[in-house]
């Protein structure tokens, strides 16, 4: 099977659909599945690979890790007959997304596609709510072709299934449990990071209004004198308001930038707990990550984190923005070291069977059947 792969964000982009997709080439890779990637620059060009075809691009306004590139399509329909792929996945809905749907209806190559991000939910956190109706139809239009359309997770699918979507499947995400794990030396981490506070609570992804960042700050600074004093804050990440948080936060509360790799799953492991207010994910990535590495989660009870966490058992759900739920679950947790090591153990036995070998197994499969469905006639 030969795969093309169309999106506005790859490695060594940090989001979720970079890394989701990363992790897919890792695997087809792994498989001998030829590929090719139509991808923007980024802003860091790193990552070099024959597999990988780049293009000019700028940062979108409302999603700054999804880019926006100028692409030469001619170019591009010249590359793509040549490597002549036996279906095209889409996984953005923006220029390079665009044109490998309208180059798969071109060259009447089978097309798939994956929804991996609430744009509408994020319009409210931009005072864009009017744009509401104009992006579910936008988004309706611009998956209408797709064979089959991947979201990943139950949460997402109701929402779109709502909204008319059909040829839905399930393509949930999965963990690298080999670097995502409890067993990191916890002390010398501790030490490296100069950690001397008994807790340690940690956020991570964009620091962004999606994410309800000013709701983690609201929850750090309501906690009782008592137990701040014995508390550490870690937000792992960047974003727009970085710089407004930073100036307001409380001086346990410490901004280490963007982490990746063993870097960031030792401060995971090390972490007595993980914070994550967004109501916006359609999966949660780090989420599953934190999981894996036996942190318990708090999160906002929205979107796909609902699927990943089960409540009482792995973590806390906290209604939206409620300042105080995330506080009484905090302390619930801290307060009971036992109950705080049995979700942490009960997140790393969910993680374990979430492997992104058979989540992928699973893709090549659906691919297959698309593949295999008989093609109508270009001209028909």
């Amino acid at each position: 099977m030969r795969i093309a792969i169309f999106t506005d964000t790859f490695h060594p982009d940090i989001n979720g659909v970079a890394r989701t997709l990363k992790h897919f080439t890792n695997y087809l890779d792994e498989q001998n599945i030829t590929y090719k990637v139509f991808a923007p620059d980024s802003r860091s060009n790193e990552y070099i690979s024959a597999n990988i075809r780049r293009f000019k691009s700028f940062s979108f306004f409302l999603y700054p890790e999804c880019r926006l590139a100028f692409p030469n399509l001619f170019r591009i329909k010249t590359e793509l007959e040549d490597f002549s792929p036996d279906i095209i996945h889409v996984a953005t809905p923006f220029n390079m997304g665009l044109c490998g749907v309208y180059l798969a209806k071109k060259l009447n190559i089978p097309l798939v596609g994956s929804y991996h991000t609430d744009f509408d939910y994020y319009l409210r956190f931009y005072d864009l709510q009017f744009l509401s109706k104009f992006v579910w139809k936008y988004m309706k239009w611009f998956h209408k072709p797709f064979k089959k359309l991947f979201v990943p997770s139950n949460e997402t699918l109701t929402q779109l299934k709502r909204h008319g979507f059909t040829k839905l499947e399930i393509w949930p995400g999965g963990v690298d449990c080999q670097l995502f794990h409890p067993y990191y030396e916890k002390q010398t981490i501790r030490e490296e990071w100069g950690i001397t506070k008994k807790y340690l609570l940690t956020y991570v992804g964009r620091i962004a209004p999606e994410k309800d960042v000013k709701t983690l700050l609201a929850v750090a600074k309501a906690l009782p004198t008592e137990m701040h004093e014995q508390l550490q804050w870690y937000v792992v990440g960047d974003g727009p308001l970085r710089e407004e948080l930073q100036k307001d936060a409380p001086s346990n509360m410490t901004f280490t930038g963007f982490l990746t790799g063993e870097r960031l799953a030792e401060i995971y492991s090390a972490s007595d707990l993980f914070v994550f207010p967004s109501p916006t994910e359609t999966f949660g990535n780090v989420v599953i990550e934190a999981l894996a590495s036996g942190t318990p989660v708090i999160t906002a009870n929205s979107g796909g984190v609902k699927n990943i966490i089960k409540s009482g058992v792995t973590g806390y759900l906290c209604e939206t923005g409620n300042e105080a739920e995330f506080v009484n679950a905090i302390l619930k947790l801290l307060e009971n070291d036992n109950l705080r090591s049995q979700f942490g153990i009960e997140g790393r036995n969910y993680a374990l069977a979430q492997s992104w070998e058979k989540i992928f197994a699973q893709l090549i499969w659906h691919y297959r059947i698309v593949v295999e469905e008989p093609k109508i006639p270009k001209y028909a």
